[in-house]
């Protein structure tokens, strides 16, 4: 169990902490520069058709972002409590999160090849009742049961809806251990990304940031076995990091080395390195939230 303690901010014991434990997310551009760096990542990539797509995606997220954002009423509702406020277990779902995905199909709809305008189409007719059996099977990781084409939309929806949630929650974080889960929402990371020197990992849905000390497995939390992966030797701006315990990898962003850095652009654009971890034994520890299994 994840044991970073979250508090309503007003409870708060006095002091101020070294290290900030917990990073909630910062909505304003977060989309629109995502969008930005996967277009520039697209030039003279081999992805390059689908780097575009997910950019189109995230525009269409920053627009629902600022044309239809969470309604105060949903924010209200929430129940604080110590252990991930967010978690996707537990959290009833507000109807919200569906007027997010429609609209996101809405504004992808016309520019899409024409197998992904089917799978559009699936989605828009699909009723109240099967999409929420998606999303649950989604959020669970049984990917298999909802599709590599499915997830992607409907987890931009959920990532936005959990997003903004994240963002507003007025909470205070201590430090603690077993961090391999989102202290918010209780997802797995996609990704660690490197500030100022600390180490903080990313979260695949809601994209708080929490602090995990370097030199430990972000998955089992063991030291002995880590190792440095990289494509090129003289890159030391994008890594990944594997655990000969528990045959994990992650990537490591060094933000701080390169601010152009995008934590879920570059994972994405560097799926050659994904490519060379698995073929060394190795599996991603936390699901990208732009390229889904099944």
């Amino acid at each position: 169990m994840n044991s970073i303690r979250l508090t309503p901010i007003d409870q708060r014991s006095g002091g101020i902490e070294r290290i900030e434990p917990l990073l909630r997310p910062r909505l304003e551009g977060l989309y629109s520069e995502r969008a930005s760096r996967l277009e520039a990542l697209a030039a003279k990539h081999p992805m390059a058709d689908y780097l575009r797509f997910t950019a189109a995606i995230a525009r269409a997220q920053q627009r629902l972002l600022e044309q239809l954002p969470l309604p105060a009423k949903v924010n209200a509702q929430l129940e604080l409590h110590d252990q991930a406020p967010l978690a996707t277990a537990q959290l009833p779902r507000d109807p919200y999160w569906r007027c997010l995905l429609q609209g996101l199909l809405e504004q992808l709809h016309g520019d899409a090849p024409a197998p992904v305008q089917a799978v559009i189409e699936d989605l828009q007719n699909s009723s109240q009742e099967r999409l929420e059996m998606l999303a649950d099977a989604l959020l669970s990781g049984r990917y298999e049961a909802v599709g590599s084409d499915r997830a992607l939309f409907l987890w931009s929806a959920l990532a936005l809806y959990w997003t903004q949630l994240a963002a507003r929650l007025p909470l205070h974080a201590s430090t603690g251990e077993n961090r391999q889960l989102c202290p918010v929402c209780a997802q797995a990371p996609s990704a660690s990304v490197i500030l100022s020197g600390l180490r903080y990992l990313h979260c695949s849905l809601c994209e708080s940031r929490w602090h995990m000390v370097r030199l430990k497995c972000s998955n089992c939390e063991q030291t002995d076995k880590l190792d440095y992966w990289s494509l090129d030797s003289k890159d030391t701006t994008l890594k990944a990091e594997s655990c000969g315990d528990c045959y994990s990898y992650l990537k490591v962003l060094y933000l701080d080395r390169n601010h152009e850095l995008e934590a879920i652009a570059d994972d994405l654009a560097s799926l050659a390195l994904d490519a060379e971890l698995e073929r060394e034994g190795f599996a991603r520890s936390g699901p990208h939230p732009l390229l889904f299994p099944g």
